[in-house]
């Protein structure tokens, strides 16, 4: 299995997302959605290519949907690393 990594911003994001989930879906509905994004997370370390550049955003970057979020990571050795895990942020502005 490839891995992946969380930058500390990424952790901070998935934190924003688990309060707002929790406060507004409910602690099940809000789990779930959580253990959503880290299967997503293994799939795009499993298959790093599948989902597109995004060098406007970001030189070496790649984005990948989950739910109503963009997950942007970059591929490093032999896994990748979530950069940013964004709503409907400026991605000019969180970079």
């Amino acid at each position: 299995m490839k891995k992946y990594i969380v930058t500390q911003a990424a952790k901070r994001d998935l934190m924003a997302i688990a309060q707002y989930g929790d406060e507004n879906y409910g602690f099940e509905k809000s789990d779930q959605y959580r253990d959503k994004l880290e299967q997503k997370f293994v799939s795009m370390a499993e298959q790093p290519y599948l989902y597109p550049a995004v060098d406007h955003i970001h030189d070496g970057y790649r984005r990948s949907v989950c739910g109503v979020h963009s997950i942007y990571y970059k591929i490093e050795g032999q896994g990748i690393a979530i950069i940013r895990i964004l709503n409907r942020q400026d991605p000019d502005k969180a970079f």
